[in-house]
């Protein structure tokens, strides 16, 4: 059985012995009851991880690191999911899976026809619970730099950003279908998956998209939910590109 893994927001070093943040010591040590001299693994979003050693003095939790071991699960490409803010927790499960597909950044869109509208302190609260799931995530699949969730914004306001690689909006009625379109592009290294929500994109937002070179791409006969379309997609993509 494999040691359990905990993301360590804290400088880490080999064979030093640390201080565990209180939630992650409560983890450990509470909610998994992990005791003195067990192992587990390190790691602080940067690259590679840590064997330790769990030390306990009363509440508090402590871990002897040994040495740096530079393992990495990475894509060998860059992705990002676009992804129109669907209704309920559905947005939980797409970034929990999306962190165990490879994506390294989630961008929720609050989309025309997105039902989930946030802002203020719940919109601070929502994205906070994302970047939670990430991380467990992260932990759970041998991940070992942290996927970003950005704040959620309008889809003028993310194209508005500097370009990353190519950009590809999944619409069933696109000229041209994803496989045809990455064979293309044999060198990209980075794509941004855009996909909309339960309604779609507007008209309008198709439009911006287009002027902003995005390329919509067809995905296949049948209709994708939002929360299945963007997770495929990345599983499509990477198995197309050989990542």
């Amino acid at each position: 059985m494999s040691a359990p893994r905990f993301f360590c927001d804290a400088p880490l070093a080999a064979g030093t012995r640390i201080a565990l943040p209180e939630a992650l010591a409560h983890h450990a040590l509470r909610v998994l009851r992990l005791k003195a001299g067990e192992s587990v693994v390190l790691f602080n979003g940067l690259g590679g991880e840590y064997p330790a050693v769990l030390d306990v003095d009363g509440k508090a939790g402590f871990a002897q690191l040994g040495d740096f071991n530079p393992r990495e699960a990475e894509l060998a490409g860059r992705i990002t999911l676009v992804q129109g803010l669907p209704t309920g927790d559905k947005m939980d499960w797409v970034v929990e899976k999306a962190v165990e597909l490879g994506a390294a950044r989630v961008s929720p869109i609050a989309a025309q026809r997105s039902v989930l509208q946030l802002s203020g302190a719940r919109l601070d609260k929502r994205v906070a619970h994302w970047q939670r799931i990430a991380q467990s995530a992260g932990e759970q699949c041998g991940r070992n730099r942290l996927m970003t969730v950005d704040a959620p914004q309008s889809l003028a306001d993310w194209l508005a950003e500097p370009a990353e690689g190519l950009r590809l909006l999944c619409h069933p009625d696109a000229p041209g279908d994803l496989a045809d379109t990455l064979r293309a592009e044999p060198d990209v290294r980075a794509l941004s998956l855009l996909v909309g929500p339960e309604g779609g994109w507007s008209d309008k937002e198709l439009e911006q998209a287009r002027q902003a070179g995005v390329q919509a791409v067809r995905f296949g006969p049948r209709v994708l939910r939002t929360e299945t379309a963007g997770l495929a997609l990345l599983s499509a993509v990477s198995a197309l590109q050989g990542w």
